[in-house]
């Protein structure tokens, strides 16, 4: 459970840094790009002990396949409540595909 609180918790960090400076298009590309590192480093202060801790329990493309999943649901609230966006019938039809295929990678085969 600590890797997904850790992963969520880089994740909203990461979106933020990719995404947020979207609604502040009048701000210079340099300053944003400055922000957008400095918000990339409290990132990466979760998500490496994510992986590192989740390692002894998941195989990397394992972690790799929660993150994805994780990313999705918090761009997907980040998309609508902070881009104000909406979320079309297309993107959820892509994210369960996507969910989908998290079933094909966890499953015992």
């Amino acid at each position: 459970m600590r890797t997904i609180i850790l992963l969520t918790v880089s994740n909203i960090f990461m979106t933020f840094a990719w995404y947020g400076h979207l609604k502040f298009k009048e701000v210079a590309l340099w300053k944003v790009i400055g922000i957008s590192w400095l918000i990339a480093l409290a990132e990466y202060c979760f998500q490496v002990p994510a992986n590192r801790i989740g390692h002894a329990q998941f195989s990397a493309a394992q972690l790799k396949t929660i993150q994805e999943v994780i990313t999705l649901v918090v761009f997907s609230a980040f998309s609508v409540f902070y881009l104000k966006e909406e979320l079309k019938w297309n993107y959820l039809l892509g994210f369960i595909l996507i969910i989908l295929a998290v079933f094909i990678i966890f499953k015992k085969w």
